[in-house]
Protein backbone atom coordinates (compact mmCIF):
# COMPACT_ATOMS: atom_id res chain seq x y z
CA UNK A 1 0.00 0.00 0.00
CA UNK A 2 1.27 4.02 -0.95
CA UNK A 3 1.85 5.61 1.46
CA UNK A 4 2.60 9.57 1.46
CA UNK A 5 5.37 11.04 3.44
CA UNK A 6 5.61 14.93 4.07
CA UNK A 7 2.20 15.64 5.00
CA UNK A 8 2.05 13.93 8.62
CA UNK A 9 2.87 15.69 11.48
CA UNK A 10 6.29 14.29 12.74
CA UNK A 11 9.53 15.62 14.29
CA UNK A 12 11.00 17.41 11.55
CA UNK A 13 14.90 17.54 13.17
CA UNK A 14 14.88 13.82 13.75
CA UNK A 15 13.59 13.39 9.92
CA UNK A 16 16.67 15.49 8.54
CA UNK A 17 18.98 14.13 11.09
CA UNK A 18 18.19 10.18 10.00
CA UNK A 19 18.03 11.22 6.27
CA UNK A 20 21.05 12.82 6.07
CA UNK A 21 22.66 9.83 8.07
CA UNK A 22 21.24 8.01 5.44
CA UNK A 23 22.62 9.60 2.56
CA UNK A 24 26.25 9.45 4.37
CA UNK A 25 26.23 5.96 4.39
CA UNK A 26 24.58 5.46 1.19
CA UNK A 27 27.34 7.66 -0.04
CA UNK A 28 29.96 5.98 2.02
CA UNK A 29 28.73 1.78 0.97
CA UNK A 30 28.85 3.27 -3.09
CA UNK A 31 32.49 5.28 -2.45
CA UNK A 32 30.77 8.62 -3.43
CA UNK A 33 31.93 11.66 -1.98
CA UNK A 34 29.71 13.85 0.22
CA UNK A 35 30.89 16.62 0.21
CA UNK A 36 29.77 19.75 2.21
CA UNK A 37 27.63 21.27 -0.75
CA UNK A 38 25.88 18.06 -1.70
CA UNK A 39 25.23 17.95 2.24
CA UNK A 40 24.32 21.30 2.84
CA UNK A 41 22.23 21.07 -0.37
CA UNK A 42 20.19 17.96 0.35
CA UNK A 43 19.88 19.50 4.39
CA UNK A 44 18.07 22.79 2.62
CA UNK A 45 15.89 20.36 0.55
CA UNK A 46 15.12 17.90 3.25
CA UNK A 47 14.31 21.32 5.97
CA UNK A 48 11.51 22.27 3.73
CA UNK A 49 9.44 19.24 2.65
CA UNK A 50 8.52 21.20 -0.49
CA UNK A 51 10.31 21.31 -4.03
CA UNK A 52 12.86 24.29 -4.24
CA UNK A 53 14.20 25.68 -7.13
CA UNK A 54 17.94 25.78 -7.94
CA UNK A 55 18.13 29.56 -7.25
CA UNK A 56 16.51 29.49 -4.12
CA UNK A 57 18.90 26.95 -2.88
CA UNK A 58 21.75 28.83 -4.31
CA UNK A 59 20.58 32.18 -2.06
CA UNK A 60 21.06 29.55 1.01
CA UNK A 61 24.37 28.32 -0.26
CA UNK A 62 25.82 31.50 -0.51
CA UNK A 63 24.39 33.09 2.76
CA UNK A 64 26.49 30.03 4.42
CA UNK A 65 29.47 31.15 2.32
CA UNK A 66 29.37 27.55 0.07
CA UNK A 67 29.30 29.45 -3.13
CA UNK A 68 27.29 31.79 -5.11
CA UNK A 69 27.80 30.24 -8.68
CA UNK A 70 25.14 28.43 -10.51
CA UNK A 71 27.67 25.73 -11.17
CA UNK A 72 27.66 24.58 -7.79
CA UNK A 73 24.20 24.34 -6.87
CA UNK A 74 23.44 22.57 -10.08
CA UNK A 75 26.45 20.29 -9.96
CA UNK A 76 25.40 19.41 -6.48
CA UNK A 77 21.63 18.57 -8.09
CA UNK A 78 23.03 16.47 -10.63
CA UNK A 79 25.11 14.23 -7.80
CA UNK A 80 21.93 13.86 -5.32
CA UNK A 81 19.26 13.29 -8.09
CA UNK A 82 21.62 10.55 -10.06
CA UNK A 83 22.53 8.97 -6.76
CA UNK A 84 18.84 8.59 -5.38
CA UNK A 85 19.09 11.19 -3.16
CA UNK A 86 16.62 13.81 -4.49
CA UNK A 87 13.98 13.99 -7.17
CA UNK A 88 13.53 16.40 -9.81
CA UNK A 89 10.03 17.76 -9.88
CA UNK A 90 9.47 18.20 -13.51
CA UNK A 91 6.26 20.29 -13.56
CA UNK A 92 8.52 22.70 -11.67
CA UNK A 93 11.74 22.43 -12.28
CA UNK A 94 12.36 22.26 -8.86
CA UNK A 95 14.27 19.70 -6.44
CA UNK A 96 12.74 17.59 -3.82
CA UNK A 97 14.71 15.26 -0.99
CA UNK A 98 13.79 11.40 -1.91
CA UNK A 99 12.51 9.80 1.55
CA UNK A 100 13.45 6.31 0.18
CA UNK A 101 17.42 7.53 -0.50
CA UNK A 102 19.77 4.33 -1.85
CA UNK A 103 16.32 2.29 -2.43
CA UNK A 104 15.41 0.91 -5.51
CA UNK A 105 11.44 2.49 -6.25
CA UNK A 106 9.58 4.24 -8.77
CA UNK A 107 8.23 7.57 -6.48
CA UNK A 108 5.24 9.74 -7.45
CA UNK A 109 4.61 12.97 -6.03
CA UNK A 110 2.08 15.01 -4.65
CA UNK A 111 2.27 18.90 -5.06
CA UNK A 112 0.12 20.94 -3.02
CA UNK A 113 -0.65 23.85 -5.55
CA UNK A 114 -1.57 26.63 -2.22
CA UNK A 115 1.73 25.94 -0.16
CA UNK A 116 4.14 24.07 -2.65
CA UNK A 117 4.75 21.03 -0.11
CA UNK A 118 5.63 17.98 -1.33
CA UNK A 119 4.64 14.35 -0.48
CA UNK A 120 6.30 11.46 -2.12
CA UNK A 121 4.73 7.92 -2.21
CA UNK A 122 6.02 5.24 -4.14
CA UNK A 123 4.22 3.21 -6.41
CA UNK A 124 4.20 -0.28 -7.42
CA UNK A 125 5.00 -0.07 -11.26
CA UNK A 126 5.02 -3.70 -11.33
CA UNK A 127 1.55 -4.18 -10.51
CA UNK A 128 -0.45 -1.40 -12.05
CA UNK A 129 -2.17 -0.78 -15.06
CA UNK A 130 0.71 0.92 -16.32
CA UNK A 131 2.94 -1.87 -15.51
CA UNK A 132 0.09 -4.52 -16.90
CA UNK A 133 0.04 -2.13 -19.79
CA UNK A 134 3.45 -2.28 -20.60
CA UNK A 135 4.10 -5.91 -20.42
CA UNK A 136 1.32 -6.60 -22.79
CA UNK A 137 2.34 -3.72 -25.51
CA UNK A 138 5.84 -5.79 -25.38
CA UNK A 139 7.31 -2.06 -23.99
CA UNK A 140 10.30 -1.78 -21.57
CA UNK A 141 9.45 1.14 -19.32
CA UNK A 142 12.63 2.62 -18.22
CA UNK A 143 11.53 5.93 -16.52
CA UNK A 144 8.35 7.05 -15.49
CA UNK A 145 7.39 10.85 -13.59
CA UNK A 146 4.14 10.63 -11.84
CA UNK A 147 2.98 14.44 -10.34
CA UNK A 148 -0.37 14.88 -9.14
CA UNK A 149 -1.22 18.51 -7.91
CA UNK A 150 -4.14 19.31 -5.76
CA UNK A 151 -4.53 20.91 -2.47
CA UNK A 152 -2.71 19.31 1.13
CA UNK A 153 -4.33 18.09 4.17
CA UNK A 154 -3.46 21.55 5.93
CA UNK A 155 -4.67 23.92 2.84
CA UNK A 156 -7.60 22.06 2.12
CA UNK A 157 -8.58 22.43 5.75
CA UNK A 158 -8.23 25.94 5.71
CA UNK A 159 -10.37 26.34 2.47
CA UNK A 160 -7.37 27.63 0.19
Amino acid sequence: MPSAIGFDPHDHSHCIEDALQAAQDCCTAQKLQFTPVRRRVLEILLAEHRALGAYDILDLLAADGLGSQPPVVYRALDFLVRNGLAHRIERMNAYTACVHPGQEHVPAFLICRACKAVAEIETELERGRLGEAARTAGFAIERVVVEAEGLCPACAGSGK
